[in-house]
């Protein structure tokens, strides 16, 4: 795949927020006298917050080496010796854009390192998933459009995704009719709920589980498969007739919010879209892969043909989606490095460990516990970049707010790789 260039725009007149999985791009950011950053135009809290964590000055942030700060050549140099003497390093994290994610690959090539994401488990249920069994998947375009059922499965999804409902145009003209149900939710949606009932056209319904998550979407699945249930509770069929007579019908779901073995779940769903696709128009959408942990899995699979989880190693390309759990790893001791990459979220730090790390990240990730520390411009706020969205067909740019005078995760990357070589 091509990128396209992107060249920073003075002021921000526009702006795409990397800080959650829709990339919203309806608002623009606001410098004040004193640096901070602020949204006009519609927005939401988690940009808001993400914001605030910025300032529109030069960075003060300083490279470290066992926690004294240094050269930006010194921290390189400490870097590139500690991967030169890894074994098996790994590499983890993974928050940052394209270009980023592109030297991320090319330095594992290099190195043999083994690459998960910080919700590298998350991730893997959708994966696994659509590696065994396929996929029925959609896009926030086509909801907007078309979808008059929308079933969101343990809760609303505003956790990671804020706009949710805005962006799938509930309410608005588009669809006259929309019916939003939830399926195991709490009593945290029901805010949420209340305010989708004030919309034009918009009916809600919250059902509760029939036992556990697996049970109950193992029960839905055969009821719309029109397989005999005994005991199946009265909400899930009515929830079955909806999804038969529904124009086209999307089940939403966060992978975060899956148990253990998730991937089952995921496949329930996917068995039930397609039967709904013999007679009627269905599709699902996961949710997942926010702080540039998506856009990784994206690069890495279209680079080498596998997922995250991955590595170059003496056996050429493998993928391991259990063995190559970073926890995992680390709790075992199969690793003896660590290069731990958070650009956008400073609260997603490297996990404790006695492995020598090397992060490369947010600057207020000084204060982690690291062998060599390495603040990157944040994509979308000190320096351009790209992501994918949520839906994954769609690549958005991203444009700098201001120069925050840090070097990108790529070009410091790129550094360490040429010095290993």
């Amino acid at each position: 795949m091509t990128e396209t260039p992107v060249i920073p725009r003075a002021g921000a007149t526009r702006w795409t927020c990397p800080f959650c999985l829709l990339l919203c791009d309806t608002s623009t950011v606001q410098v004040d006298a004193s640096g901070a950053l602020t949204l006009s135009g519609a927005g939401c809290a988690c940009a808001s917050r993400a914001l605030a964590r910025f300032s529109a000055r030069p960075a003060t942030a300083s490279p470290q080496v066992e926690g004294e700060d240094c050269s930006l050549d010194q921290a390189v140099a400490a870097a590139t010796r500690l991967l030169a003497a890894s074994q098996q390093p790994l590499f983890g994290g993974l928050g940052t854009d394209v270009a980023g994610a592109r030297a991320l690959y090319r330095l594992a090539c290099r190195t043999g390192a083994i690459c998960d994401a910080a919700d590298g488990a998350a991730l893997m249920h959708g994966l696994r998933a659509m590696q065994d069994r396929g996929s029925f998947f959609t896009t926030l375009a086509e909801v907007r459009t078309r979808a008059d059922l929308i079933l969101c499965l343990g809760g609303v999804p505003t956790e990671q995704a804020p706009d949710f409902f805005e962006r799938c145009g509930v309410g608005e003209s588009l669809v006259a009719k929309r019916h939003v149900v939830v399926l195991g939710g709490g009593a945290s949606d029901e805010a949420v709920l209340a305010q989708l009932r004030t919309r034009p056209g918009v009916t809600v319904e919250s059902i509760p589980l029939q036992g556990d998550l697996f049970t109950t979407i193992a029960t839905l699945s055969a009821l719309v498969a029109g397989r005999a249930v005994r005991e199946a509770a009265a909400g899930l069929k009515s929830l079955v007739t909806r999804l038969q007579q529904a124009r086209y019908a999307v089940i939403v779901g966060e992978t975060r919010r899956l148990p253990s073995q998730g991937a089952l779940i995921v496949e329930g769903i996917h068995r039930t879209v397609g039967t709904l696709n013999q007679t009627t128009r269905a599709a699902a959408m996961w949710l997942g892969g926010g702080n540039g942990a998506g856009t990784v899995n994206q690069v890495f699979t279209w680079l080498s043909g596998l997922p995250l989880r991955s590595r170059a190693g003496p056996l050429g390309l493998e993928h391991e989606p259990l063995c190559f759990d970073a926890r995992r790893l680390l709790s075992a001791q199969g690793v003896d490095s660590v290069l731990w990459v958070s650009s956008f979220d400073p609260d997603v730090a490297p996990p404790p460990t006695t492995v020598p790390t090397v992060v490369l990240g947010h600057p207020d990730l000084a204060g982690a516990k690291a062998a060599v520390f390495i603040p990157v411009s944040t994509p979308g706020i000190g320096s351009p970049g790209h992501l994918f969205r949520a839906d994954g067909s769609v690549m958005l740019p991203l444009f700098a707010v201001y120069d925050d005078t840090l070097p990108t995760l790529a070009s410091v990357l790129d550094r360490i790789t040429k010095a290993l070589a």
